[in-house]
C-alpha cells in the first residue's frame, strides 16, 4: 500500500474518490437541510418531489420511446397517443375517490401502497407482447397513478406554512420536471435499444420509494402544525423575513370590494373578530415576530387571507362554509368546490397548462428529432437542456409568489402565472418555425421558463380559497376535470399531426395551434385577480377544522 510523505497510509484511489463522493453528498445534504429548513422538511420535500418525479418519468418515457414502440408493435402516432390518453382518462376517474382518501385516512399509507403499486404496474408494462397488453397494463397504472395529486397537495398544506408553500411547491414540483428529464434523456434514450427496459429501469426505484413514504411522520390537519423550521430565514430565503410596503407598479391590487350591505359581522354566528382571534394575539412582541415570519396561526390562516383581512375585504356570506368539512358527502363537497369561481378559472387554467405539457411529453422528442435534424438520441438531450429553463421557471415562479404576497400584494400569484402562460406562448412561436438548433434552444429555454412559472403559485393559491379539510377533495376533484382535458392532448396531437400531412410539417403545424390553450391560459389567470380576494376572504369564513 502507498504511505504518505508523513509515513501514514494512504488511499487507495477507488477509496479515495469513494471518500471524496461521501464528503460531497454529506455538503450537499447539510445544504439542502439549511435550504429547506432543517433534516425532518427536507426528507418530506425530497421523498414528495421523488413521487411526482417518477410519475412524470414514466408519462415522459411513452413520448420518448414513440419510435421504439411504433416499430415493435407496428402502431402510429394515434395509438401512441391513445396509450397516454386511455391511462389519464382511467387516472381522472380515480382521483375524486383518492381525494375522498386523503382527506379521511392516514395519508402517507395511502400513497406508500400505491407507489408501490406503480412498480408492479410498470414490470407489467415490460413484459406486454402486444399493443392490447400493454394498453391494459396502462389502464392500471392509471388507477394506482391517481394517489399522488390529491394526496400530495393536501400534505403539503398540513405539512408547511402559507408564507412558503409556493416556493416549497416549487421545490416538490421541480421532481416532475427532472422525472420528465430522465424520462426523455435516460429512458429514452435507453429505449431506443429496448422499450421493455426503459420501463424495468422505472419500475426498480418505486418499491424503495414506498418504503420512505411509508416512513413520513402523518401531518396534522388544518395546516395548525406545520412542520417547523430549523435553520434561520427559512421563510424568506435570508436570514430575515421580507419588509412590508404597499403595493406599487404592474402589481398594485385594486381597491378592495365595497362591503356588502347584507351582510353585517356577527350577523350569522361568526365574525372576523373570532375568525382573527390569533391575529389579534399576534400583537404581542412573541405573535408579532411569528406573523412577521409568515407563519400560520392556530387557526390555520395563510398569508393570503390575512393580507385580504387586513385590506377589509369580506367574504360572500352565501359562500361561507358553514358545516365541518370533514363531514360532507363527495357531491355536496364537490358543489361547493365548483361553486368557487377562483377555483373553477384554477381548474381550467391547469388544463390549458398540462394539455401543452402533455403534448409536449408525448411529441415533443420527435418534433426536435425531425424540425431540428438530429438523432433521436439528441433530441432527447436537447429536450433535457431547455429543461433547465423549466427548472429556473418552477423554483422562481413559487419564490416570487411567496415574496410578493409578504409585500401585500394579494394577487401575485395569479399575476406571475398569467404574465408566465402569455411570455409562453410568444416565445414558442419562432422556436417551432425555426429549423436550426442554436436558434431554437433559447427561445425553448425561455418558454419553458414560461410555461413551468406557472405551476407553483397556481397550487399554491389554490390552498388559500379552499377550507383546509377540502384540500384532498379539492385536488381530486381537479384532476379529475384537468386529467380529462389532458387525457385528450397525446390524442388530439396525434391525430391532428396526421391530419395536417404527418411528419415534420405536420407536427410542426400541430404545436402552433396547440399554443392556443395556453394563450387562453394566460388571458383567464388574469381574468382571476378580480375574483381572488374574495374568494380568499370566503375560504377564511369557513367553520374552522375541529380541534
Amino acid at each position: 500500500m502507498a504511505t504518505s510523505r508523513r509515513g501514514g497510509a494512504r488511499l487507495e484511489p477507488p477509496r479515495r474518490r469513494k471518500a471524496a463522493l461521501g464528503r460531497a453528498g454529506r455538503r450537499a445534504e447539510s445544504h439542502l437541510e439549511v435550504l429547506f429548513g432543517g433534516p425532518e422538511r427536507t426528507r418530506v420535500i425530497v421523498v414528495l418531489a421523488c413521487v411526482l418525479s417518477l410519475s412524470s418519468a414514466d408519462a415522459a418515457t411513452v413520448g420518448a420511446a414513440a419510435l421504439p414502440l411504433r416499430q415493435a408493435l407496428h402502431v402510429d402516432n394515434t395509438d401512441i397517443g391513445l396509450l397516454v390518453t386511455a391511462s389519464s382518462l382511467v387516472a381522472a376517474a380515480a382521483s375524486i375517490p383518492f381525494g375522498v382518501l386523503a382527506d379521511r385516512v392516514r395519508r402517507t399509507r395511502t400513497l406508500g401502497f400505491t407507489v408501490a403499486l406503480w412498480g408492479v404496474a410498470m414490470l407489467w408494462s415490460a413484459t406486454a407482447g402486444s399493443f392490447d397488453k400493454l394498453l391494459l397494463s396502462r389502464l392500471f397504472l392509471g388507477v394506482v397513478n391517481a394517489s399522488a395529486g390529491p394526496v400530495v397537495a393536501s400534505m403539503v398544506g398540513d405539512y408547511f406554512p402559507s408564507a412558503e408553500r409556493g416556493r416549497i411547491y416549487g421545490y416538490i414540483l421541480t421532481g416532475e420536471l427532472v422525472g420528465s428529464g430522465i424520462g426523455f434523456a435516460v429512458t429514452g434514450d435507453v429505449a431506443a435499444l429496448s422499450w421493455r427496459a426503459a420501463f424495468v429501469i422505472l419500475a426498480v426505484p418505486t418499491f424503495v420509494l414506498a418504503r420512505y413514504v411509508l416512513r413520513l411522520p402523518e401531518p396534522t390537519r388544518g395546516g395548525i402544525a406545520p412542520l417547523p423550521s430549523t435553520t434561520a430565514g427559512a421563510v424568506s430565503g435570508r436570514g430575515s423575513p421580507e419588509p412590508t410596503r404597499p403595493a406599487a407598479g404592474p402589481f398594485a391590487e385594486p381597491p378592495p370590494p365595497p362591503l356588502d350591505e347584507s351582510w353585517a359581522p356577527g350577523a350569522d354566528g361568526w365574525d372576523w373578530d373570532d375568525l382573527g382571534a390569533e391575529h389579534a394575539r399576534s400583537q404581542s412582541p412573541a405573535g408579532a415576530r411569528s406573523e412577521q415570519a409568515g407563519h400560520q396561526s392556530a387557526s390555520g390562516e395563510t398569508d393570503a387571507q390575512r393580507v385580504a383581512r387586513e385590506r377589509g375585504i369580506s367574504p360572500d356570506p352565501d359562500r361561507v362554509l358553514r358545516v365541518d368539512a370533514s363531514r360532507m358527502r363527495v357531491w355536496s363537497a364537490s358543489r361547493y368546490l365548483l361553486g368557487i369561481r377562483t377555483n373553477v378559472i384554477l381548474i381550467v387554467a391547469s388544463a390549458f397548462l398540462y394539455f401543452y405539457l402533455a403534448g409536449l411529453q408525448t411529441f415533443g422528442s420527435e418534433m426536435a428529432s425531425e424540425q431540428y435534424g438530429v438523432p433521436v438520441a439528441i433530441a432527447n438531450l436537447l429536450i433535457l437542456l431547455v429543461g433547465v429553463g423549466a427548472v429556473v421557471g418552477v423554483l422562481l415562479g413559487g419564490y416570487l409568489s411567496d415574496s410578493l404576497l409578504r409585500r401585500k400584494i394579494l394577487n401575485s400569484r395569479l399575476w406571475i402565472a398569467g404574465i408566465g402562460a402569455l411570455l409562453t406562448t410568444v416565445l414558442f412561436v419562432p422556436a417551432i418555425l425555426t429549423r436550426s438548433t442554436l436558434t431554437a434552444v433559447p427561445y425553448l429555454a425561455l418558454a419553458a421558463f414560461g410555461l413551468t412559472v406557472q405551476e407553483a403559485p397556481i397550487d399554491a393559491a389554490r390552498l388559500d380559497i379552499v377550507p383546509p379539510l377540502l384540500w384532498g377533495r379539492a385536488e381530486g376533484l381537479r384532476t379529475t376535470l384537468r386529467t380529462s382535458a389532458q387525457a385528450l392532448a397525446p390524442l388530439l396531437f396525434g391525430a391532428l399531426s396526421e391530419l395536417l400531412g404527418g411528419g415534420r410539417a405536420g407536427l410542426q403545424w400541430t404545436f402552433l395551434v396547440m399554443l392556443l390553450p395556453v394563450l387562453a391560459n394566460g388571458v383567464i389567470l388574469l381574468y382571476a385577480t378580480r375574483t381572488y380576494p374574495r374568494d380568499v376572504a370566503t375560504a377564511a369564513a369557513a367553520v374552522p377544522p375541529p380541534a
